[in-house]
């Protein structure tokens, strides 16, 4: 039972650790834009352009026709 004199306080201090890290994020602006990062996982900024200046995604392979629509 005395290791509950040690325990317990400790275990009060991590979790005002803990409070004061969330409430620090919240502060600085950690979650304000959520939607942000699902996004940019999409872009494709880091793919590079062939030399003769075509995208990749625009090229038709030979004998076929670009669909419409």
């Amino acid at each position: 039972m005395s290791v509950l004199v040690y325990l317990v306080p400790a275990a009060l201090l991590l979790g005002l650790i803990g409070l004061a890290g969330f409430m620090w994020s919240l502060k600085s602006g950690q979650y304000d834009d959520l939607e942000g990062a699902a996004w940019r996982i999409l872009e494709d900024d880091d793919i590079e352009e062939p030399e003769g200046g075509e995208s990749a995604r625009g090229r038709v392979p030979e004998g076929e026709e670009r669909r419409k629509g």
